[in-house]
């Protein structure tokens, strides 16, 4: 019987996963899972992914067991411990998901090669993204820059099928005989490895990696908060989004079934419109991907040229206060802190905090993007990327550098009952509403019965917005000449 070996990087499931199911079609099935960080450049996972793909991987592991497989796990060079697999099982074929990333998909045309020179057969099959970065193309030929149009293009000529079943996998597809697996905690993955920055209590609380963590987190988004999307994505204070980021990063749910689950769902009473706005942001992670394809220097370097020039201000000061959520302005710090938290931080307020980061302190969108890859559970370079271009003004349909977030009124529009903020800012509780999102013009009588010293309890405003705001639209007049 023939037997294929499947190498699972970000694509932690067994349904819809077209590699998987052409093995299992095929005969015998050796899942094997390579820990190399090494081979990822500059981009290896950060402290929040490990801890993700440490529990993702047990999943994963646990489901392939319920169905009379396992997880072979090796760590070092990726092609020789593919091939030492394939030599231990006599397996002729290993079969992959293609990752879409510049860096990585020159690794894997390396590793394609080694094998081919070994005499093994490679199959690549898609399943990161919805389309083709190369099929979708402006009139006059070459990639977007824009999304509007962008995904107009993509809807017309994208074609998405249905998700595919999880393949039947038993008795008759295990290998005559298992591999040899490393043992996952050699990887040190889990946050006690990691100079003692404990990310897991308050992240183990809010998630569960795996499939079946994806499926629930869908399926709770479905019933209750897709009806109403469009104004309740932008209340950092419910759960008005669908959080799937962390699993669609790590391939426990794919783009293809979320899809398909979001179209099915129309019937049951959310609205055209609803659907449609949760599905561009499916769309706009498309986009992301497409941009990354096409201009692979952008997780480091402007898109936009001109904002080479940018005179940023890299003060690590500043930067420190911001990473810890000690800035003074409570929808900052509370954002701030969620993130460190949980790792995850609620889309708006990442804009907000973004915004913050790179106008008001003019600190390099650069150092954003490296402290949310770290502590975002799902951070994906595509995304990570967009958005803090996006936020810098530099990137494909930037938000203009000239626009900048106020934090005071962006924390009384979207936070009005303070909900959010004293969650993740506990010190500031027990202010009255009226004072809490600029707790500095409260009076000191107020702050004094709220048990909050400026300076001392919480930090008074790390800058004035409004100075910091003309400040910013000097620097921007260099990059204009």
């Amino acid at each position: 019987m023939p037997t294929t070996v499947v190498w699972f990087r970000n694509d932690l499931r067994l349904a819809d996963h077209a590699a998987l199911t052409h093995a299992a079609e095929r005969g015998a099935v050796v899942p094997a899972f390579v820990w190399a960080p090494d081979e990822e450049g500059d981009w290896a996972p950060g402290g929040a992914h490990r801890w993700w793909l440490h529990h993702s991987l047990q999943a994963l592991d646990a489901d392939l067991r319920e169905h009379g497989s396992r997880l072979v796990l090796r760590q070092g060079d990726s092609l020789d411990q593919l091939k030492a697999v394939c030599e231990a099982t006599g397996a002729d074929r290993v079969v992959w998901q293609t990752r879409v990333t510049p860096h990585l998909r020159a690794r894997d045309a390396d590793v394609r090669a080694g094998l081919e020179d070994a005499g093994i057969e490679v199959r690549q099959f898609a399943g990161r993204i919805l389309h083709d970065p190369e099929q979708i193309q402006t009139g006059a030929g070459g990639p977007y820059k824009v999304f509007t149009p962008f995904w107009k293009k993509a809807r017309a000529e994208m074609s998405v099928d249905a998700p595919l079943d999880r393949p039947r996998l038993g008795e008759t597809s295990a290998p005559e005989a298992w591999p040899d697996s490393d043992d996952l905690d050699a990887f040190e993955l889990t946050p006690e490895a990691q100079d003692g920055v404990d990310w897991g209590t308050g992240m183990a609380k809010e998630w569960t990696p795996g499939e079946g963590g994806a499926l629930d987190r869908l399926d709770a988004f479905l019933d209750d908060a897709l009806l109403g999307y469009p104004d309740g994505r932008n209340v950092p204070a419910i759960r008005g989004s669908s959080m799937l980021s962390p699993h669609l990063h790590w391939g426990e749910i794919s783009p293809r079934t979320v899809w398909d689950r979001v179209q099915s769902w129309v019937s049951n009473g959310a609205t055209r419109e609803d659907a449609d706005v949760f599905l561009s942001e499916i769309g706009w992670r498309e986009f992301s991907y497409h941009v990354l394809h096409h201009f692979p220097d952008t997780p480091t370097e402007p898109l936009k040229d001109k904002y080479a020039a940018m005179p940023w201000r890299a003060t690590p000061s500043y930067l420190e206060a911001w990473q810890r959520g000690q800035t003074g302005y409570p929808l900052v710090d509370a954002g701030m802190r969620q993130l460190w938290s949980i790792g995850w931080m609620h889309n708006r307020v990442r804009m907000v905090t973004a915004s913050f980061l790179t106008k008001d302190l003019l600190v390099p969108w650069q150092e954003g993007a490296r402290w949310f890859w770290d502590t975002l559970c799902g951070g994906d370079l595509a995304n990570n990327t967009m958005g803090w271009q996006w936020a810098a003004g530099s990137g494909a349909d930037a938000q203009p550098f000239f626009r900048i977030f106020n934090p005071v009124s962006q924390s009384q529009k979207h936070d009005p009952d303070g909900t959010y903020i004293r969650r993740w800012v506990p010190e500031l509780a027990d202010l009255p509403t009226k004072h809490l999102h600029a707790p500095w013009e409260a009076p000191d009588k107020v702050l004094a019965e709220a048990g909050v010293v400026l300076g001392e309890t919480y930090p008074a405003p790390m800058v004035d917005h409004s100075e910091r705001r003309d400040i910013a639209l000097e620097a921007l007049k260099e990059v204009n000449g």
